[in-house]
């Protein structure tokens, strides 16, 4: 079975091509840290070729109201998160932290008064949590052109504390509507400056992003999370096609260590198949893939590895579970967001 083959990955030797997505799961304490908890959760599943850690924030304003997402703005959140990257190693893993921002996906009452930034002043069709209940995402404040590169220094700097962590690499998280996938979709990009406009135009902000992280882990350190088709977080079109290819064939130029892409199960896959076509690199494929429509994915070179998410949730052993062609713990998803150990490190590992 290829999915249970090792891969290299840039420098990195992945004893499998089966990739643990990155998965908000809410387990932060305050101060936004890393906990003891998470550590034990990520250790559990080593044995995947490569995990990618839950979403990290990099805004140092952050979500104050929210301390159960994780960041990497400071000394103490880096601590917290090597004794996760420690404990991973300690079981023979491989991690990257998955560096994102919100962007426009946030509210005043969870950034200490302050109006959520975004390449341009449009609110997304959603809700979030605050502590006041339920509100409506706000219209958040559009960019100057000044500020965009203390932003690009915000990724760069949270890649910093990583490298200092001891992660083994970054991801960037260009999708789902956060907010570097903002610049990149012309329903939230309005602008009509360097960062808007054109497809070359949305793809900027991405590119120097990428170009500062490299300046802190090289650029074989380095992968990237599109969502061709993502109609989530008030996204109604996503990320279209012509970007995509744009983006993937600007980052092969660039010479990043894989393209992570997130479509949707449902579609044709037709997405991934031109992000192969546009990036020579590795290619990591996730969207609701069961073991056989991975290996299928594998065998046809649409992708070198295979992201799971929710079967990695309910089976740590994963892999394991693919060699022995045995069947998978159902999902608990009452329990994705709920806190504490229970759908957390409680799922069970198999008998060896």
């Amino acid at each position: 079975m290829r999915l249970l083959e090792p891969f290299a990955l840039s420098s990195l030797t992945l004893p499998n091509r089966v990739v643990m997505a990155p998965l908000t799961r809410r387990r932060a304490s305050t101060g936004k840290l890393a906990t003891p908890l998470m550590a034990h959760h990520y250790a559990q599943r080593a044995g995947a070729g490569l995990i990618i850690s839950e979403m990290i924030e990099v805004d140092p304003l952050g979500s104050p109201a929210t301390p159960t997402r994780p960041a990497l703005c400071n000394l103490a959140q880096t601590r917290s998160w090597r004794e996760v990257v420690s404990r991973v190693h300690a079981s023979g893993g491989r991690i990257f932290a998955q560096l994102s921002h919100p962007g426009r996906l946030s509210h005043p009452a969870v950034r200490g008064g302050h109006l959520p930034i975004a390449p341009s002043a449009l609110a997304a069709a959603d809700t979030i949590a605050t502590p006041e209940g339920i509100q409506p995402m706000p219209v958040p404040r559009a960019l100057t052109l000044e500020e965009i590169p203390d932003v690009v220094a915000s990724f760069a700097d949270a890649a910093a504390y990583a490298l200092a962590a001891g992660f083994d690499g970054v991801e960037l998280h260009a999708a789902t509507g956060f907010l570097i996938d903002q610049f990149l979709c012309p329903e939230t990009n309005h602008r009509r400056d360097a960062y808007g406009g054109t497809t070359a135009r949305r793809t900027r902000f991405l590119l120097e992003v990428v170009e500062a992280v490299a300046e802190v882990w090289g650029i074989a350190r380095i992968g990237v999370r599109l969502s061709p088709r993502g109609i989530c977080n008030g996204l109604v079109a996503g990320t279209p096609p012509v970007t995509v290819a744009y983006a993937a064939a600007a980052l092969d130029e660039i010479g990043i260590a894989y393209l992570h892409v997130f479509e949707p199960c449902g579609h044709q896959r037709s997405s991934l198949a031109q992000a192969r076509r546009h990036f020579g690199g590795a290619v990591i494929a996730a969207g609701g893939y069961g073991r056989d429509q991975a290996e299928a994915a594998i065998d046809t070179g649409l992708a070198d590895c295979v992201a799971f998410g929710k079967s990695f949730i309910a089976n740590p052993d994963l892999p394991e579970r693919f060699r022995r062609d045995v069947p998978l713990t159902p999902v608990d998803v009452a329990t994705f967001y709920a806190g504490g150990a229970h759908g957390y490190t409680d799922y069970p590992l198999l008998s060896t």
